[in-house]
């Protein structure tokens, strides 16, 4: 990735606005659209990544009367909001709460509405049940743990043993997956899981598939292995998911992709969106940022992501 220096600031058009750019995410997200192996997305080179982002309105073009110049706003863009200014349709924007964080907000627009459509949506959790999250130390795990309290539910996460004291302060058990097997731990000391979270992939998936109670669901929501080239293919995973779902015990799998659900569901994105913000004004959720970056380290910072070296959410400072 190159920073590249434009001479024009961008126009909006019919319908869209203008945005000053103050915050994006690095997310496992946009390596996998730079990678190529983004369900939802393919896009060609060159193009910005960004899946997410909070900014100022700058400018409004023609019929583009909802926001006001000055207005922070946020939205979940796809690609492009690393950069400076972006211009978007005024109809995918929502409102940022004046008391709200720039930082805070920008937390809830990939991860923690990633955890709440599959805890709520997808998986539809019950108050009381039992859960494992995989990757529990990453910006969407900590999510998961943070609204699985709310909802009283007994949680499993794994995560490398540096990052157990995250997990467990957020409710949950934590799981060595380098060192531990999380099926035989489930097992021994639970019996088995009524909903796993995996972004893992490959192999990953028929584990955790074996920890399900019956009527238990597997969400998958990533394929980190085949990104980075730890085995896994993301079309046979694909099938696998979806031959699984035919099993007698009625133990569920379903994929989900939040570029996808938005297509689907789009009136659900801003309702969850507001749900997210009053939970976060209210206290009851607290998101988990661990660094802020200049956006010209965006390369660094993705062969961090890659490596697995940074937990919770890592924000890029436009402004």
């Amino acid at each position: 990735m190159q920073l590249v220096h434009e001479k024009q600031l961008p126009e909006p058009k019919a319908g869209e606005v203008r945005i000053k750019v103050l915050k994006t995410g690095a997310n496992f997200t946009d390596v996998m659209i730079r990678k190529g192996k983004y369900p939802d997305v393919k896009q060609k080179l060159p193009f910005s990544p960004g899946y997410d982002m909070v900014g100022i309105v700058d400018k409004c073009g023609e019929g583009a009367t909802k926001f006001q110049p000055g207005r922070r706003v946020a939205d979940m863009t796809i690609i492009g909001a690393y950069s400076e200014y972006i211009c978007l349709p005024e109809q995918n924007l929502t409102l940022v709460p004046d008391e709200v964080d720039s930082s805070d907000a920008l937390s809830l627009i990939l991860s923690y509405m990633t955890a709440w459509q599959m805890l709520h949506r997808v998986a539809k959790v019950q108050t009381g049940q039992t859960i494992l999250v995989h990757g529990a130390a990453g910006a969407v795990g900590v999510a998961l743990l943070q609204l699985g309290i709310l909802q009283n539910l007994k949680m499993y996460g794994t995560a490398s043993s540096a990052k157990h004291d995250l997990v467990y302060a957020h409710g949950a058990t934590p799981i060595d997956y380098k060192n531990e097997d999380f099926v035989e731990i489930i097992k021994k000391q639970n019996g088995g899981i009524d909903a796993v979270f995996d972004p893992i992939g490959g192999s990953n998936f028929k584990r955790s598939f074996k920890t399900l109670n019956p009527g238990g669901k597997l969400v998958a929501f990533g394929f980190y292995n085949s990104v980075i080239g730890k085995g896994g293919n993301v079309p046979i995973d694909f099938l696998k998911l979806k031959l699984w779902n035919v099993l007698p015990d009625k133990r569920s799998t379903s994929f989900y992709s939040i570029g996808g659900w938005r297509k689907k569901h789009p009136e659900w994105f801003s309702e969850d969106l507001q749900k997210l913000f009053e939970l976060l004004s209210e206290g009851k959720i607290n998101p988990v940022i661990s660094q802020h970056f200049p956006l010209e380290k965006a390369a660094e910072v993705h062969q961090k992501i890659e490596r697995a070296e940074l937990k919770g959410k890592v924000i890029f400072g436009v402004a």
